[in-house]
This record gives structure tokens, sequence and C-alpha cells, in this order.
């Protein structure tokens, strides 16, 4: 096992929480501190993809996402009408890899919780400084303390602190759209699928999450804009007025401006991932677009790697090394896919249809095939 004995995770999201539970299981000794005062689950729900779903039922978790959340058995590519175009068969696709569950974002994350138990978890804590020998790595929070770690892992996000302290000033990229996320208290139309209906442009998504209530996500190809909350919810309405029944039943639904959260969609590409003793994970390193929908299966495919690698290494470095070879491909597939995905939204939608129409499933076949094995 690599000498690291004792880890600090900065970011309390997806990736953290998932590590921490992993390095735990190890027996190592896990700090984690979280820049916001509550516990606060960003965004308003998920799809936990096979993958994803691999990670948390190797660290015991999965039953209980399958309990909070709903399995997904099929996911629907669908003009704006709602007729579908293609569908792919999601038990098929991912063959014995697990299931697919959408679920709350707030549930999962108690879920994630509920795993890390018994790690200290200080809220309200970032870092201010970092320095670091071949040995450890000394760390100032914001708090004014101070701590001496064998390995800092940054799980800290897309605007990550420690990728600012340790490796690169790398912003983030605007990717020219728009993502307004809500959590509706109804199933448009009985849905049992995830659903993508395909506008000029533009796509409205329903996921079937847990008791019954629906995942809803509007994504526009449109420059960085702010959308103020009096009045989201009415725009919102309005811009997917054309849509078909499904997508005017689910916003019809919802009833207040602050149920619908709204952001610019941003990609970070870094090429370097550690130094020393410093790692990134999750969304620090590699954030997407969300159009595969695999963000959070990434970050807890990281944190199992990095895990697995700790464990098996002799040493920090050898760790690290293996763990940046095993993800970096992958998370390059993804967000290349990813891409590739969004510039489909620029295509006239009559031919984009008719591609779909032909060989949609094929499309998705190959998208997401290089991920079924275990990372």
């Amino acid at each position: 096992m690599a000498d690291a004995e004792r880890v600090l995770i900065v970011g309390g999201g997806i990736a953290g929480l998932t590590l921490a539970a992993a390095l735990h299981q190890q027996d190592l000794v896990v700090e984690l501190v979280e820049r916001n005062p509550t516990w606060h689950a960003v965004g308003a729900g998920f799809l936990i993809q096979a993958n994803g779903m691999r990670v948390l039922h190797a660290l015991g978790l999965g039953a209980a996402i399958e309990h909070a959340g709903a399995i997904v058995r099929r996911w629907d590519f669908c003009d704006e009408q709602g007729e579908v175009l293609c569908e792919t068969d999601l038990e098929a696709l991912w063959s014995d890899a697990g299931p697919c569950v959408g679920i709350e974002r707030t549930k999962l994350q108690q879920v994630l919780r509920s795993g890390v138990a018994a790690v200290p978890c200080r809220l309200g804590t970032s870092i201010t400084s970092l320095a670091q020998d071949n040995q450890r790595v000394s760390v100032i929070f914001s708090d004014s303390s101070a701590g001496e770690y064998d390995l800092v892992v940054g799980a800290d996000g897309i605007f990550s602190a420690v990728r600012r302290l340790a490796l690169s000033a790398t912003s983030p990229t605007d990717l020219g759209a728009m993502n307004w996320r809500s959590i509706a208290p109804i199933r448009p139309g009985g849905l049992t699928t995830l659903q993508f209906l395909l506008g000029d442009g533009c796509f409205f998504g329903l996921c079937p999450v847990g008791e019954q209530r629906t995942y809803g996500f509007g994504y526009i190809m449109q420059p960085r804009s702010r959308d103020p909350l009096e009045g989201r919810l009415e725009r919102l309405r309005n811009r997917f007025a054309s849509f078909g029944g499904p997508v005017r039943e689910y916003l019809a639904s919802l009833e207040r401006d602050d149920q619908v959260h709204c952001s610019a969609i941003e990609w970070v590409e870094v090429d370097e991932w550690y130094t020393g003793r410093v790692v990134l994970i999750g969304d620090a390193a590699h954030a997407s677009s969300p159009l595969m929908g695999q963000g959070g299966c990434m970050a807890m495919e990281d944190a199992c790697v990095l895990g697995e690698t700790l464990r098996s290494a002799a040493t920090v470095d050898g760790a690290l090394s293996d763990y940046v070879s095993r993800r970096k491909p992958r998370t390059r597939w993804v967000q290349s896919q990813s891409i590739a995905a969004a510039e489909s939204l620029r295509m006239s939608p009559s031919i984009r249809d008719a591609v779909l129409r032909e060989r949609g499933d094929q499309m998705m076949q190959s998208r997401f095939g290089p991920l079924i094995p275990a990372p």
C-alpha cells in the first residue's frame, strides 16, 4: 500500500463523499472539508448510470440508492412533440454492470453521507494555502487552523481551490449553453423512461426519480446570461411552450420560481491532474457538459480507481501515476462525446431527427460501449 495513511479530501460533493467512503473502508485516516456551511446538494436530480451504480454497489451503498430512487430501463430520444425517434434498452446496453437509477440530488447525498458517518467532516471550511515536500502536504484552512497530510485530494469541483493553489490557474470554459433544472411532484403521462425531447437548438429532458416524482432539465444553446429568480418559471414555460404534452404537464406542475435552478454549462480540461502528493478528481480535473449524463459517474469511478491504486501501489507517486493513466482516456472520451452530442443540437431538426430514426440506438451503443467494462 502507498504511504498515504492520512488523507485530506477537499470537497463534499459526489467525488469527495465517494472517495471518503472508499478510503475509510481501507482503514485510512480520512478527513473531509466542505466550503458550504451546510450540506447542500447542487442541482435537482441525477441519473446514476450503471457504471456509477457499479461503484456504489461495491461500497455497499447500491441497495440504498435503488430504494431512494427509480430504476430507469430505457432512454428515448423524441421530437419536441414527444414522438419517439429512437430508443435504447439500458439494461441490454449495460449488461451486468448494474441498473440505471434516477434519484434526487438530496437523496443521493444522504446515502453517500451514510457511507462516511465515521469520517470527520468539517463544513464551512475551505483551504487558503498549501505547501508540500516529498513526505507531506501542509495546509492552512479558512478558520486559521492547519494540518499536515500524506495526501490531499481536490474534489472541490469546477472552480477547484486545490487546482488553483497546487496545479493550474485554468478557468472554466463557457460552452455557450444554459441549463434549467427542477423536480416536479408528478410523473407526466405516466413517465417510466428517460426522455429527451429535442427542439431547435434546445431540448427538455425528463427522468423518473423516487416517490413518483420527476427530474426535469431544459437545455438551450445560447450565450451565458443571467436569469433572475423572479419570473423564472413563467419564462421557462414560455420558452418550451411549443413542446408536447409531457413537457407542458411537467412545467404546469411547478408552482414557484425557486423550484427552478439555472446555470451556464461550463467545461474544464486540465493537462496535469497531480503534483507530488496533491491530486484532482471529478469536475476539478475534467468537468464536462451534461449531455452524456456521466459527470457524476466519472467522479465515482475516479474515487474507486484512486482507492484501488493507493491500495496496490508501493508509493504515492506510483499510485497517482497509475490513477491518471487509467482515468484520462475514459474521461477524455466522455468529454469528446459530450461535445459531439452538443453539436448535434446545432443541426437542422429535420436532419437530426432523420439520423436518430435511422441509427440513433447504434450511436448510443457506440457512445457508451467503452464505459461498459470496469474502469
